[in-house]
């Protein structure tokens, strides 16, 4: 069956018609926008639900972090009492490469995450501070700055 011929465009597709134009002025701002000269130095990920299900969403982020290539140590503060040394070999984890470090005597966990990402020994020092302040986070980001570290806490429900 034949249509007859019409001077018409042709219609397009509906996707064709939203792809065609649209993103690429977008796309160019994009590209072009200047990125914030401060890369970011402070994340936070909560998770909630039972301990297990929560370590294993945690450990590929893990994993991933004791694999880094720099050279400095992935450090973890306070960690939960579930996340133990058989945790850590049966998640896969780089253990040459990783700090477990317990607060002492008066110092709390804020603190020695504190001191951790001063000094700059670790890529990465990963916390679990539950609640947070204001103050604290800003403590954490400072410190980060000044170890040319990154600052994870992690915040388990």
């Amino acid at each position: 069956m034949q249509f007859p011929h019409t001077s018409q465009q042709a219609q397009l597709p509906l996707f064709e018609a939203f792809m065609v134009q649209p993103l690429a002025p977008i796309l160019k701002d994009v590209v072009e926008s200047p990125w914030s000269a401060e890369p970011e130095v402070f994340s936070e990920l909560s998770l909630r639900g039972a301990a297990g299900n929560c370590l294993n969403l945690l450990a590929p982020i893990l994993r991933e972090l004791s694999q880094e290539l720099d050279a400095r140590w992935l450090t973890l503060i306070a960690p939960p009492a579930s996340l133990t040394q058989t945790w850590l070999r049966d998640a896969g984890l780089n253990r040459e490469r990783i700090l477990l470090l317990q607060p002492r005597g008066a110092q709390s966990a804020q603190q020695l995450t504190c001191e951790a990402l001063r000094l700059g020994r670790s890529h990465t020092v990963v916390s679990w501070l539950n609640p947070l302040s204001t103050t604290s986070r800003q403590q954490l980001i400072s410190a980060a700055r000044i170890g040319d570290a990154q600052s994870l806490n992690i915040r388990l429900g």
